[in-house]
Parts: structure tokens; sequence; C-alpha cells
């Protein structure tokens, strides 16, 4: 076969891929999404929140994602677009006529080296940004909301750093009844506050900064090297934060690469904090690479000649090679972050295992 016509197959397949990759990057935020259903519908209907904020949350959330989502819709393209060629014959027809198999591979890896720099990208910077203003919009509800968080019979943590806990809670009036506070703000020695009842008074004019807990009829205690206890009948708790909520410390899936990377670089005294920043500063590398990966063994299992395989449906065996990698995937990184594993061979592990696999089924099909 001429080059010319070899160009001309690449290009097909190429653009084949294109609109089923589109296709699938939708079915996964959706799929995404529904997991998400019933704490943005809470969100909305039990604490008032606008549409406008949800939909703030909901693209943040996609944001975060969209790194892992990026291969997962390649996978799903590869294998739809090859297992309906192969299903059709064109696979059979193509080789029969010359065509090398570097030439039907080429566009997969070009799509795959495509995604994977856009998904690297995303990974380094996008994405920890999307996920720290989720962070950042998802405190800042929460403290504006303040009843929404504190559940009955429930110890609410990261209640502007303290512990809350009430019996009987009120979220539409901000009621609270039977309320236990452990409070460690207060030094060395922290206080313990017990009432009868309170109610939560947001400040108008610092929302999600500023909240008052206004106690009635109550105790506090505390213990130092003598027991002091102090009976009150109404007492004011203030809840403060920040005005710049970007000072509170980021998660470690909210750091830019370029900022792991100096993290890492500082005396790090906490052996579990340095391994959880080696195995997020490897993660943004192995998920970019897995692209490349999953178009290997997309490939691989597309082109089968098998008619009764292939029909059997690229969504499927897409569904399951991603339930099979991030089976893997999550055990490597458990056993990266408690120290198990090398964090580089864990992390790496499941995309050396996939893609021994893609090169395997490459060549038992192309032999």
């Amino acid at each position: 076969m001429s080059i010319f016509h070899g160009k001309k197959a690449a290009q097909y397949i190429f653009f084949e891929m294109l609109p089923s990759f589109i296709l699938g990057l939708l079915v996964f935020i959706s799929i995404i999404l529904m997991f998400q259903v019933l704490r943005l519908t809470e969100f909305a209907l039990v604490h008032g929140v606008t549409l406008k904020t949800i939909a703030q949350i909901i693209g943040y959330i996609v944001i975060s994602l969209l790194p892992i989502l990026f291969p997962m819709a390649l996978l799903f393209s590869v294998l739809l677009t090859y297992g309906r060629l192969s299903q059709d014959s064109e696979i059979v027809a193509l080789k029969a006529s010359g065509l090398p198999m570097g030439t039907l591979l080429l566009p997969a890896v070009i799509l795959a080296t495509f995604v994977g720099i856009i998904s690297a990208q995303m990974s380094f910077n996008i994405a920890p940004w999307g996920n720290r203003q989720f962070e950042v919009l998802y405190s800042r509800l929460a403290n504006t909301k303040a009843g929404a968080v504190i559940k009955e019979g429930t110890f609410s943590e990261g209640f502007f750093d303290m512990v809350v806990y009430a019996n009987e809670v009120n979220s539409d009036k901000g009621l609270l009844k039977n309320v236990f506070i452990y409070d460690e703000k207060t030094g060395d020695v922290p206080l313990t506050i017990i009432s009868k009842e309170g109610q939560i008074i947001p400040d108008p004019e610092r929302p999600g900064h500023e909240v008052l807990l206004r106690l009635k009829s109550g105790e506090i205690h505390r213990q130092a090297k003598t027991h002091t206890k102090i009976s009150f009948d109404t007492y004011d708790v203030h809840f403060s934060e920040p005005l710049n909520l970007e000072e509170k410390a980021k998660s470690p899936q909210s750091l830019t690469l370029e900022e792991v990377r100096n993290r890492l670089k500082e005396d790090i005294k906490d052996p579990e904090m340095e391994r959880t920043l080696r195995t997020e500063l490897h993660k943004r590398w192995a998920i970019a690479v897995l692209c490349l990966v999953f178009a290997l063994i997309g490939v691989g299992l597309g082109t089968t000649t098998n008619r009764r395989a292939a029909k059997a449906g690229g969504m499927i065996v897409c569904i399951g090679l991603i339930i099979f990698y991030w089976i893997l995937y999550v055990a490597a990184e458990g056993m990266a972050r408690n120290g198990s594993m090398p964090v580089a061979l864990a992390i790496w592990a499941p995309n050396l295992i996939f893609g021994a696999l893609g090169l395997e089924s490459l060549r038992r099909n192309w032999n």
C-alpha cells in the first residue's frame, strides 16, 4: 500500500476516535456527578444554596477530576473505534492490503499523546486549582451554613477547628439543644463547654468568616493542675476564620506540581507527609502516561478478530478494565502511603502491568 493510502487510513481512524472520545468524556463526567447528586440536592433543598453556587461546585469537581477522566475517555474511544473496525472487518481489509501495524497503531498513539499532554497540564496546575477552589467554597458554605454542618447526635469536627456536638439541631432556625463543645484553641489546656441550648448567629457582614454561637444555661470546664468549673446563664462563643481563606493550609491534592517539589525540598519531619507528597509527585506523571498505556491496550483488545468478543461492547470491556486498573491503583497507593512499598514502584506498578498487557495483546493480534 502507498504512503498516501496509509496516511488516509490513519486519518480515517483518528477522526473516527474523536467523537467517541468526547462522548466517553461526557459519559464519565455524568457517572461521576451521579455520585454527587444526593449531596448537591441536600445543599440546594435543605441548606438553601443557590443554583449558581451549585454550578460552581459541579465545575470545580469536574475540573479536579479531569486528569483521571481523560485516560478513561481515551480507553473508551480506542476500544469503541477499533472494536467497530474489527467487527466490520475493516481491520482485516486494511491488514490484507499491506498496511503495516505501525500505521494502524499510529492514530491511537497520536491521540493518546495529545490527550496525555493535556491531562498532564491539568494534573500539574489546573486540577489542583479546581480542588482548592472546591475546598475554599465548601469551607465557606460550611461556615456560613453552620447549622448544616452540625448533625444531630454526631461529633462535628472541622467546625472552625473545634468539635461541636448537639443532641437536637434545627438547621433552619440555627437552634441547638444539649450542646457539647471541645475547644483546643485556648492553648495547651482545652476547654469543655456544656450547655442546655444554643443559637447560631452568622455575621451578615462577614459571611463564612464569623459565626456567633450563643449558649444558655451551661458550664465551662477547664482541667489543668486543678479543675475549674464556671456556670453561666448566657455565654457567647465566637468562631472566626481569616478573611483570606487561601491562608489556610492546602491539602496535598491542591498543591501544584511545583509546590509539591518545593515542599519536598524542605525538611519534612513527618515521614507520612513526605510519603504523601512523593505519592502526589509520581501520581501526577503516572496518570498522564496512563493515556498512552490505555491506548496500547485499547488497540490490542479492539483489533481482535473474534467477532463474538467484538460484539461484547467496548463500554463493558472499558468499564471492566477501568475497575481492574483502579483496584490495583488504590491498593498500590495505599502501600505507598503507609510505607510498605517504595513510592515510585507502587505508583508506577499498575501502569507497568497494564503496559505489559497491552504489548502482549498487540503481539498476539498482529503476528
